[in-house]
């Protein structure tokens, strides 16, 4: 069941904490998780086919009355919960890092400092504007350390903010380095 993209453990971690739909696992990979990962209805939904097909995730369906629209909400099984604890307890495979804008910067002699330097402008106003989420996630999530679940959300929110800030600190300098560039040009 190697799921290179690992949305099954996604979904079986998320399922671990509450039982969800999936426009609210989508939800939750697009907010809480997005600073590290990510994933589309693509890839949700066939994932939870398998997973069910594969007894780690029960589904029930449900009817919302002011809309009376049908719902699937999945719950991850026993048998879930040991495939996402036996993945927790393996070795990390590959921790990768990937930014179309450092792909841009790495190639771009070919368009010259000025749009190297957009680029990073662009990637720095993008930081400015997710780090303060961050931050606020950090206090929030430190003011809950008694319950031991918070604890590791707020690990993994402190890296994030700690990383962007080291972003934006690179951004000043790459800029400067480029406009040093430019100017004896």
């Amino acid at each position: 069941m190697a799921n290179e993209k690992r949305m099954d453990q996604v979904i079986l971690g998320l399922l671990s904490h509450e039982s969800l739909t999936g426009y609210e696992i989508k939800k939750r990979i697009d907010t809480t998780l997005k600073y590290f990962w990510g994933g589309s209805y693509g890839s949700i939904y066939p994932t939870l086919g398998m997973l069910e097909k594969n007894g780690m995730v029960s589904k029930e369906e449900e009817t919302e009355t002011k809309n009376s629209r049908n719902k699937i909400r999945y719950t991850i099984t026993e048998k879930g919960k040991a495939h996402l604890k036996e993945w927790l307890d393996t070795p990390v495979v590959k921790d990768e890092l990937r930014y179309e804008t450092m792909l841009k910067l790495f190639f771009g002699n070919e368009a010259g400092s000025d749009v190297a330097i957009s680029h990073i402008q662009r990637f720095e106003d993008q930081i400015k504007g997710e780090l303060p989420k961050l931050q606020r996630s950090v206090k929030i999530l430190e003011s809950l350390q008694e319950e031991e679940t918070h604890k590791y959300y707020m690990l993994t929110a402190m890296f994030g903010a700690r990383v962007y800030e080291t972003y934006l600190e690179w951004c000043e300098e790459a800029k400067n380095i480029l406009g040093t560039k430019r100017k004896e040009e």
